[in-house]
């Protein structure tokens, strides 16, 4: 057995453990900070919308990329002095075509635009493509990327009160769905990546991968609680914690088992092809993989934990672990000084002999556990319970 596989036996039987709720409050801090960097990238950079979105016109036409290829062709396209052309993006798509984005523009003005790319590119003007996409269709495309993000974090708080029969579960899950979306989202202002349809997709596969691995430390949380109340051995946050621990070496392998190819299509993605919808879709898978199993091991178990032990019966519960704790620190430290105590406050033997117990009577003065059973006869002497060889049958 592998290095991983014998710790991942010992955390699931308990031998091995890491303290994840118990330093909830230093993994909370590190979530903070995240969302708080991911706000400040996504108000003071904002996204970068792609075309779908925001509407304007793309060019397209082969040519032999250089390090000089997006200046030229940029400094082209602003010498046409289109009407409300803007500042056009220009990026390279692997090593030999260019792509020119414009706002909106007139007929005429993209027939300009067209003919000083295809000069700049020094082929046909038939050859250089152009698509117009509308503005209109770019905000519907918007307000349907966010309808079903709504849509599906209610289907997913639906699902699994229905699972779990808890509504805290629910809860907890959508915080760490929303948490994972801001750190994604966040990410993506700061690299400053187009934000294309293919991000959305990607945003809504990272969100059900993030909920499998939560509802599966949540089952598992569900097995180790089943019936807690009536003991006082565990509380809830030590259950939930050993729910985390049986479960970590699996996200962890699942984890890196997904990002390792994610990873290869970012990076053909970005460094190969240059820009596309692959380069978007995985950027955002991989963001949203690693962020999703963070939550889901540090996350949405220590929330559950946090609500859950608000309720009167888990509050209860903790006393009473928290007296039998002390009980049991307080009679195992003095329980080797007990006997002398005894024997010495009775001012010598006597106190012991007069309130014997049993694991501390003298050797000879009671029969040993594998003496022969006794029972008094008639003449009130112990006789033995069975009868001699020679008597038996008659």
């Amino acid at each position: 057995m592998s290095k991983l596989g014998q710790l991942g036996a010992k955390l699931h039987s308990g031998e091995v453990s890491y303290d994840f709720i118990g330093k909830r409050k230093f993994w909370f801090v590190v979530s903070l900070v995240l969302i708080a960097v991911s706000l400040i990238g996504l108000f003071t950079r904002g996204l970068s919308l792609g075309i779908e979105f925001k509407g304007g016109v793309e060019y397209q036409t082969n040519v032999k990329v250089t390090d000089s290829t997006v200046q030229d062709f940029g400094d082209a396209v602003k010498a046409t002095n289109a009407q409300d052309l803007g500042d056009p993006i220009v990026t390279t798509v692997g090593a030999d075509k260019v792509r020119v984005q414009t706002k909106p523009l007139s007929q005429d003005d993209i027939t300009k635009v067209r003919a000083a790319i295809a000069q700049e590119a020094g082929v046909p003007v038939d050859q250089v493509t152009s698509q117009q996409i509308g503005a209109s269709w770019g905000q519907q495309i918007a307000n349907k990327a966010i309808l079903a993000l709504v849509v599906f974090l209610g289907l997913v708080f639906l699902v699994i009160w229905a699972y779990f029969r808890e509504p805290k579960a629910s809860m907890a899950a959508i915080i760490a769905l929303v948490h994972d979306v801001t750190i994604t989202v966040g990410v993506y202002a700061l690299v400053g990546f187009d934000v294309t349809p293919a991000t959305v997709i990607g945003v809504l596969t990272i969100l059900g991968y993030s909920l499998y691995d939560t509802v599966v430390v949540f089952d598992k949380v569900r097995e180790n609680t089943r019936g807690i109340t009536g003991s006082n051995r565990f509380t809830y946050s030590d259950a939930t914690n050993l729910a985390v621990n049986q479960t970590v070496v699996r996200s962890i392998n699942t984890t890196l088992i997904a990002l390792l190819p994610v990873g290869s299509i970012l990076a053909v993605g970005t460094f190969v092809l240059g820009t596309g919808p692959l380069k978007d879709l995985s950027l955002a898978l991989f963001v949203g993989i690693a962020i999703g199993a963070y939550s889901s091991v540090f996350i949405a178990p220590a929330l559950l934990a946090v609500f859950k032990e608000r309720e009167p019966g888990m509050q209860a519960l903790n006393r009473r672990v928290t007296a039998k704790r002390a009980q049991t620190a307080a009679s195992s430290a003095p329980a080797g000084a007990t006997p002398v105590a005894v024997g010495a406050g009775a001012g010598g033997g006597t106190a012991t002999k007069a309130a014997p117990r049993k694991q501390d009577r003298p050797t000879g003065t009671a029969p040993t556990p594998a003496a022969r059973p006794m029972k008094a006869s008639g003449a009130g002497r112990p006789q033995p319970s069975r009868k001699p060889r020679s008597k038996r049958g008659k």
